[in-house]
C-alpha cells in the first residue's frame, strides 16, 4: 500500500482539463461503490450496537430466582423458559453478536484502505477537479 500525502505542488500540477480515461471512469466508480459499502456497513454496525442491551438483560436475569421462567424472544414470537437457559442463550447471543461486529469493523477498515489508496490515486490525476470527500 502506497500511501502518500498530495502537496499543494502536486495538485497545481494535475491541472484543471484533464482528460477522463477509462480506467479513471473504473476507479471513480469502484470509488463510489466502495463508499456506498462503507455506509452500508456502518449502519448494519450501528444496528448491532445492541449489545448493552444483551449485557442490560443479563444482569437483570442475575437477580431472578433460578426456578422461575421469563420470556425470552426467539423471532417475532416470545417462549417462557427457565432463566438459567434464558442466561445460556443471552451468552450466545452476545458471543455471535461480538463476533458479527468484529466482521463488519474489519470490512470497514478494509474498506476505508482502499478507498483512501483511491483517492490517492485520483487526486494526483484530477487535482482539484475531482471532489471525493465522503
Amino acid at each position: 500500500m502506497n500511501r502518500r500525502m498530495l502537496t499543494k505542488a502536486d495538485e497545481a500540477t494535475a491541472g484543471d482539463e484533464v482528460e477522463v480515461r477509462r480506467e479513471d471512469q473504473d476507479k471513480i466508480n469502484k470509488f463510489s461503490r466502495l463508499h456506498q459499502r462503507e455506509l452500508n456497513i456502518q449502519d448494519e454496525l450501528k444496528a448491532k450496537m445492541e449489545k448493552e442491551e444483551l449485557d442490560d438483560v443479563t444482569m437483570e436475569l442475575e437477580l431472578a430466582d433460578e426456578d422461575d421462567t421469563v420470556p425470552y424472544k426467539i423471532g417475532d414470537a416470545f417462549f417462557h423458559v427457565k432463566v438459567e437457559q434464558a442466561q445460556e442463550m443471552l451468552s450466545t447471543a452476545s458471543e455471535k453478536l461480538e463476533e458479527e461486529v468484529e466482521e463488519l469493523e474489519e470490512k470497514l477498515g478494509t474498506t476505508k484502505e482502499e478507498m483512501q489508496e483511491l483517492k490517492v490515486q485520483l487526486y494526483a490525476r484530477f487535482g482539484r477537479s475531482i471532489n471525493l470527500e465522503t
